[in-house]
């Protein structure tokens, strides 16, 4: 696999010089603006993913603070008490997107904070102390211990919360191809072990965050 050094200066080529490149580079969110965030923003965040899954971001958005009002600003102690009959209730309110499934998700997943609450005194805190050489393994958790977290879900999630993480785009897959780190679209333990060694090496290498490293990756793949 070709080095850190081989990716930055792609980058530096496509946009045609090293200001230019950090300027379009994302930052990750510190561990203490991790810890600040409340467990209620978290779930809003974790359902906005989950709704935003296989529609147009903008037509979820534009609902978002209809969901809010349903949802009890995401209150996961109020939030996690929502019965079938309430979630039955909220598919015949034409203010949200009535998807069954992605509505049951958000209980299940205000259980999920809370259990995580419980043992680590906030979710904040939770996914602030995960090594980020071994985000795979979160992405792992959120998605068996969560609903409907699996698949690229959890990682978006991730990134849209500011904890440092690769997102496996179209992009990045076929430059995971193209260095030999994977054949195809890494869905197994086994590759996602690799694709997370790789990403280790260049981090090593380089100091830079996951996010970044993901993005330089995607800009080495010729459109």
């Amino acid at each position: 696999m070709q080095d850190f050094q081989w990716m930055l200066e792609y980058g530096i080529n496509r946009f045609g010089s090293l200001a230019a490149l950090e300027a379009r580079l994302p930052h990750p969110a510190t561990a203490a603006q991790l810890m600040a965030v409340s467990d209620d923003r978290y779930l809003s965040l974790m359902a906005l993913r989950v709704f935003r899954a296989g529609l147009r971001h903008s037509v979820v958005d534009a609902k978002w603070p209809n969901f809010e009002e349903v949802f009890w600003q995401f209150d996961p102690d109020k939030v996690v008490l929502m019965s079938a009959e309430h979630i039955e209730r909220l598919m015949q309110d034409t203010r949200i997107i009535r998807h069954l499934g992605k509505l049951k998700s958000v209980p299940r997943n205000a259980q999920m904070l809370l259990d995580v609450r419980q043992e680590h005194g906030s979710f904040g805190a939770f996914i602030a102390q995960w090594p980020v050489d071994d985000i795979v393994g979160l992405w792992r958790y959120l998605a068996k211990q969560g609903y409907q977290l699996g698949g690229l879900s959890a990682p978006r999630f991730l990134r849209m919360a500011g904890k440092d993480t690769f997102v496996l785009s179209n992009d990045v897959v076929a430059a995971l191809v193209a260095q030999d780190i994977v054949t195809k679209n890494p869905t197994s333990q086994r590759d996602l072990a690799a694709v997370q060694d790789a990403f280790n090496v260049w981090h090593q290498q380089s100091g830079r965050p996951l996010c970044q490293l993901s993005m330089l990756l995607a800009l080495t793949v010729n459109h």
